[in-house]
């Protein structure tokens, strides 16, 4: 093999392998409580919990009422505290008062170190 094409091969494989690590600094949320579309009481505080550390700066949500019993509605943003958690993957939401029996849903968004916003929603049953 000629030193151009190793070096063009060394190059594309350089070049894979940190897109590769680039794309998995992605923070993706791997779980909720409640989960996405869990139906139960009313949580006194909802957690997402990421794959990445959290920029908490940049990282938020927010609580909306979409549906109330037998009634769809405009959503209703809903007062709620974000906070991050002794686990840096961690953010908490905490309504300012109990959630009563509706659909609610948590838009997020979600910042890691490599400073790309990623954003997701979970949605969720009060009884």
């Amino acid at each position: 093999m000629s030193v151009f094409k190793s070096c063009v091969v060394a190059v594309a494989l350089s070049s894979s392998l940190l897109l590769s690590a680039v794309a998995q600094a992605h923070p993706k949320l791997l779980s909720s409580t409640p989960a996405e579309g869990e139906s139960g009481p009313a949580p006194a505080k909802i957690e997402l919990h990421f794959s990445e550390n959290l920029v908490t700066q940049f990282s938020g949500a927010k609580l909306v009422m979409t549906e109330m019993p037998g009634m769809s509605h405009s959503p209703m943003p809903m007062k709620a505290s974000v906070s991050g958690s002794t686990d840096p993957k961690t953010m908490i939401l905490t309504p300012a008062s109990p959630l009563t029996a509706g659909t609610y849903k948590v838009e997020w968004r979600a910042v890691s170190s490599d400073t790309h916003p990623i954003t997701g929603s979970v949605t969720f049953k009060v009884k």
